[in-house]
């Protein structure tokens, strides 16, 4: 399902993005070494309950995982990409965490991914890693307006990601949102020009370029969700929700305080 949300609900997506981002925020901020995963999911449960609002993941079962969810934020560590399950681990100096966290308020979701290092340690692969998804991410976000199409969007997320020389892996990217939280149309990270659905204002999406320092291989943790590195490389993660409006593309996910 594609979904074109009136402008009454794209006004509803904005304080939904901003209460995602000032949550992600203060997870950050609350992420020091010793840090236990679980202390983390624990405090997403609170902000979210104290917000009025409700999680896109805690009940979340797709086919791709094993069961419910059963959390409230994803936490990815080092080798951990995407859907990372928390569990009982206590964040160490130089990790590289990655956030993933989709709410829903007033019946309208937003989804968004930061990664970050833990503590003083800044490992310069580690840093040259998070970048590149932050630029692979801008550039999508620069391609997407009116009249363009979904493929351009993925080329703009590839060009960045493979002229930093990384593997891209295709079988999860960006994607729709809305009232729900993965919605069509896919969006790779990485395609061609002026391919895919045409997009027009009111449509929403979550682009998330995430990369494997020297594989496109994933393989599943034993709890059915958390992926990881095939190789045990370090991965990085950078989303955003967008808007299309008619001039451009709106980020939604911005901290409500920057």
């Amino acid at each position: 399902m594609i979904e074109i949300l009136t402008p009454t609900h794209v006004d509803r997506a904005r304080r939904t993005g901003a209460l995602v981002a000032d949550i992600l925020q203060s997870l950050r901020s609350r992420s020091a070494v010793g840090t236990n995963l679980l202390d983390l999911d624990r405090w997403t449960a609170e902000m979210i309950r104290d917000a009025g609002a409700e999680s896109c993941y805690v009940d979340y079962a797709p086919s791709f995982g094993r069961g419910p969810f059963g959390h409230y934020v994803c936490t990815a560590v080092n080798d951990a990409v995407l859907h990372g399950r928390p569990r009982d681990q206590r964040l160490a100096d130089g990790d590289l965490l990655t956030l993933d966290l989709a709410v829903r308020l007033d019946g309208i979701a937003a989804d968004s991914a930061i990664s970050f290092i833990v503590g003083e340690s800044r490992p310069a692969a580690s840093v040259e890693m998070i970048e590149v998804t932050e630029r692979a991410l801008a550039a999508g976000i620069a391609a997407a307006r009116p009249g363009a199409r979904i493929g351009d969007l993925s080329h703009a997320i590839g060009t960045v990601l493979s002229a930093a020389g990384f593997p891209i892996n295709m079988q999860f990217g960006g994607h729709g949102i809305g009232t729900t939280m993965h919605q069509d149309p896919h969006v790779s990270n990485d395609g061609r020009p002026g391919r895919g659905y045409q997009l027009r204002p009111g449509l929403l999406l979550a682009l998330e370029p995430w990369i494997m320092a020297d594989t496109d291989e994933l393989v599943t943790d034993d709890d059915g969700w958390t992926l990881r590195s095939a190789t045990g490389c370090r991965t990085a993660h950078s989303e955003h929700t967008i808007a299309i409006t008619e001039d451009g593309a709106e980020i939604l996910t911005l901290p409500s305080v920057r």
